[in-house]
């Protein structure tokens, strides 16, 4: 990962001493007393990005997506967070300086390699050529202050054509006395990669099992973590339930379909198994800062301002934790929170004006 400053965050200031490439540093307070709570929203959205000929007019749709996140901003309801897949186009740039988010970070290019397979035999599609990366972005209000990332070994299809994989940012949101671990993710398509479909899901269970490893090998001890992209799930409860027990995090939908969950109106699903009705999920782990989704809601699907062919899936998440919490996550006051300088993969993280 590198970092590219346009201008100086007012939330980082450069160490004491000024010596010269010196990571910049924010400190993050750690509260002692009662109970405390704080919210953070984030969206996961496939905007379908793709590149032509695969799509058309994709290009101005991108920039449309960033007009509606900026009126949301003017109406003071913008997502915190931002999760984007499928962003293959230049024209992403273009929907990041519409939106007016001030952090970006990117996950995998094409040339990015994954990582060797373990133990005997080759994953599925392993060494496939990419003329892609992997479309994920994630866009943040709050300082992304750390990136980490996988390019999947496995895929399926015209899959491959994609460097599919996930990423992880660490974003030290306001109020917050940690930095939430953020994860994006794309798995691979059923139908729509024309893979026979015995191959497409021993590719998407390949690449679930790659996800748990990489989250159980990057996730910060104590950390409160968010996990949000597309899974291709839907109406596929054999790619859903593969190794759900392993999962090292509780799906939205999921907490939302208990009695009493708490999840708002917007929650509410008759239909069994409300998690196989969407491609798009978003999941939560605590730590030292529990968390508990409480508001559900999806964007971009009414009125004729559909831009593409996912809804935008946003969950609003009510932090809370205490000096005890926080103690037991073995996370201790004053920890210093510091960027990671340098190139790792080609990860990008921005900011803009």
């Amino acid at each position: 990962m590198y970092l590219e400053p346009v201008a100086q965050p007012p939330a980082i200031a450069a160490p004491a001493d000024g010596g010269a490439g010196a990571a910049p540093v924010l400190k993050a307070s750690i509260p002692s007393g009662p109970l405390q709570t704080a919210e953070i929203s984030v969206l996961t959205y496939n905007v379908k990005g793709l590149p032509w000929p695969i799509a058309f007019g994709r290009g101005k749709a991108l920039k449309r997506i960033g007009r509606e996140l900026a009126e949301m901003r003017r109406e003071g309801r913008q997502p915190d967070v931002v999760l984007l897949q499928e962003g293959f186009r230049g024209e992403i740039a273009d929907l990041v300086r519409e939106s007016g988010y001030r952090y970006w970070a990117q996950g995998p290019d094409r040339f990015d390699a994954a990582a060797p397979a373990e133990g005997p035999g080759a994953p599925p599609g392993l060494g496939a050529p990419k003329f892609t990366g992997s479309g994920l972005h994630i866009l943040s209000d709050a300082p992304i202050l750390d990136v980490e990332a996988i390019a999947y070994r496995s895929c399926a299809g015209i899959d491959c054509m994609a460097n599919k994989g996930a990423m992880m940012a660490r974003v030290a949101a306001a109020g917050l006395p940690v930095a939430l671990d953020v994860v994006n993710t794309h798995m691979n398509a059923r139908h729509a990669s024309r893979a026979p479909p015995a191959e497409a899901r021993e590719a998407h269970n390949e690449q679930t099992r790659e996800l748990i490893a990489f989250i159980e090998a990057n996730r910060r001890d104590g950390a409160p973590m968010l996990v949000g992209g597309d899974f291709n799930v839907k109406n596929a409860p054999e790619r859903y339930y593969f190794d759900a027990l392993k999962r090292p995090y509780t799906v939205v939908s999921e907490f939302c379909s208990r009695d009493g969950s708490g999840c708002g109106a917007g929650a509410a699903d008759a239909v069994a198994e409300p998690w196989l009705r969407s491609q798009d999920l978003q999941a939560f782990a605590p730590g030292g800062v529990r968390v508990r989704p409480v508001e559900v809601e999806t964007l971009f699907d009414a009125r004729g301002k559909r831009l593409s062919d996912h809804e935008g899936y946003l969950v609003r998440y009510r932090l809370s934790w205490s000096a005890a919490t926080l103690a037991a996550a073995r996370l201790a006051p004053g920890v210093e929170v510091t960027p990671k300088l340098g190139k790792s993969l080609g990860f990008k993280v921005s900011w803009t004006r």
